[in-house]
């Protein structure tokens, strides 16, 4: 019996940037065992999920097209990743103990990602 092919999905990770903004004015020595906790546990979470993601990057400024122009803009995407699963449930479950969510206000969002077809 062979086994059903993954489906892709796109996994965004969010916070407000006014959050992160706040979280830039911590004390630096409380800011920095803060992040080093967070991102020991991000490494890990990484290395316990490895066979499902594709990628992960940062995401950096963002410009806003509209149909009267472009414009520098601000979003709350942190990151994004790219992961392989059975089912939307399996990758969305995946995340909910994800270290991301101890940021206040932060989400993950998972989308499905769906061939488009020839153009």
């Amino acid at each position: 019996m062979s086994t059903p092919p993954k489906e892709k999905f796109l996994v965004l990770y969010l916070a407000p940037a006014q959050v992160l903004a706040d979280w830039a004015k911590t004390d630096p020595a409380t800011r920095q065992a803060a992040e080093e906790k967070m991102r020991a546990e991000w490494q890990q979470w990484m290395r316990d999920h490895a066979p499902m993601l594709s990628m992960t990057e940062a995401a950096g400024k963002t410009k806003s097209i509209t149909s009267s122009g472009l414009s520098d803009t601000k979003n709350d995407i942190m990151l994004y990743s790219i992961v392989e699963a059975e089912s939307h449930d399996i990758a969305a479950k995946a995340f909910e103990r994800h270290p991301h969510l101890q940021i206040p206000q932060s989400s993950i969002q998972v989308t499905a990602i769906r061939p488009m077809g020839p153009m």
